[in-house]
């Protein structure tokens, strides 16, 4: 079986989407129809921006939301069984399944940066990797900590990212290290996302999704948030509005996806990220992606 997955937040790169842009007449109305939308050419900022401009909140993720969606729309051999994305990669998912159409998705998009961005600057937070530790010595070194922190993505076995307040992250990391991580490495980004620092961001996606028209989708989603398959409506809704503030279950996502009859895990969008995480979490499993 199929089963498609799309990337979140990182799998940026300057020129993103160009070629899609030059050799597809059907991509390149679908991105200058993002222009549009978004108010701004974010086209401009893909194609020949700088790192740091690409790495703003409110491009990313629009930015990877219309790489892998239009790489996932323009393919011939685009045939999912089943479909799943890392955060921001599940908007992309539920595009691809026809749950959502293609401008509500990228509308919710922006939607959701601008309200992390907001998040973010209310509750000043980041987040750090933990590499070579089991994910419930991770979990209980957050929970002996007096601070926000918490695990957020459950990436690979031995790679879970932890979340929260700058001093909590900061305590976490030499726990975690003496605790005989490999490495404990704060990443260089602008908020705790999926921890319960992002809390007024999910109230305010949580509007934006209950205004937006939900489809039945064509094959299942496995969802971040219990990292099972969904087919119903209202539950793909509830877990969407989850999703900013519950952590990130893509190792358990995964595991589902192969006890439900997953062999080939095709990724569509920029990067190999998932990829290389689908064979930590199934060796077995057939990667490829999207060209």
């Amino acid at each position: 079986m199929n089963a498609y997955i799309f990337p979140g937040q990182g799998a940026q790169f300057p020129g993103m989407a160009k070629d899609l842009y030059d050799n597809s007449t059907e991509a390149k109305a679908m991105l200058e129809q993002a222009n549009d939308i978004l108010g701004f050419r974010i086209t401009d900022i893909m194609f020949s921006g700088t790192p740091e401009e690409l790495q703003q909140t409110k491009v990313t993720q629009p930015a990877i939301f219309l790489h892998s969606v239009a790489l996932a729309t323009i393919s011939e051999t685009f045939s999912p069984q089943m479909v799943a994305g890392h955060s921001l990669g599940e908007f992309s998912a539920l595009v691809a399944n026809g749950v959502l159409a293609y401008e509500d998705g990228l509308r919710l998009v922006a939607q959701r940066a601008e309200a992390m961005q907001r998040a973010c600057e209310i509750n000043p937070s980041t987040m750090a990797a933990i590499l070579g530790l089991d994910d419930n010595v991770v979990e209980e070194i957050c929970e002996s900590i007096d601070e926000v922190v918490v695990a957020a993505n459950y990436n690979c076995p031995g790679q879970l990212v932890i979340s929260g307040s700058h001093k909590g992250i900061e305590i976490a990391c030499e726990k975690m290290t003496e605790a005989g991580a490999r490495r404990a490495l704060p990443l260089p980004v602008g908020g705790a996302f999926h921890s319960p620092l992002m809390e007024p961001a999910r109230a305010q996606l949580e509007t934006a999704i209950d205004t937006t028209t939900f489809n039945t989708g064509t094959c299942p989603v496995y969802q971040n948030v219990t990292a099972k398959a969904s087919t119903d409506i209202d539950e793909i809704k509830t877990n969407l509005k989850l999703q900013l503030t519950a952590p990130v279950r893509w190792t358990q996502s995964v595991q589902a996806m192969v006890a439900d009859g997953a062999t080939n895990f095709i990724e569509s969008g920029p990067g190999r990220v998932l990829q290389g995480l689908v064979r930590k979490i199934h060796r077995e499993a057939e990667v490829s992606s999207i060209s």
